[in-house]
């Protein structure tokens, strides 16, 4: 892909989008900088498919049924409850 295959009013249409002032020269410099990532994309598509599907394995545990904590022994440790929860800090 040649130097011109993104234009500098490209360069600066996307540089007003993201809101960044850009002077002449770093113009320039991206636009090369944005051909020379298209041309990786374009060495990308070269890259031949695999047609085989990926061995997947189940690698979570079976779910085990345990006795849980009184709501007293939870809330011991706590710095703050409220009628029997966890209270947290005001969010505003």
């Amino acid at each position: 892909m040649s130097d011109d295959a993104v234009s500098p009013e490209e360069v600066r249409h996307v540089a007003e989008l993201a809101r960044v002032d850009l002077a002449d020269d770093e113009v320039d410099q991206f636009a090369r900088q944005f051909a020379d990532i298209l041309d990786y994309f374009e060495t990308l598509d070269e890259v031949p498919e695999v047609d085989r599907e990926a061995d997947l394995a189940n690698v979570m545990r079976p779910d085990e049924v345990r006795d849980t904590l009184e709501r007293e022994e939870a809330l011991q440790n706590a710095t703050k409850t409220e009628d029997g929860y966890f209270k947290g800090p005001n969010v505003s």
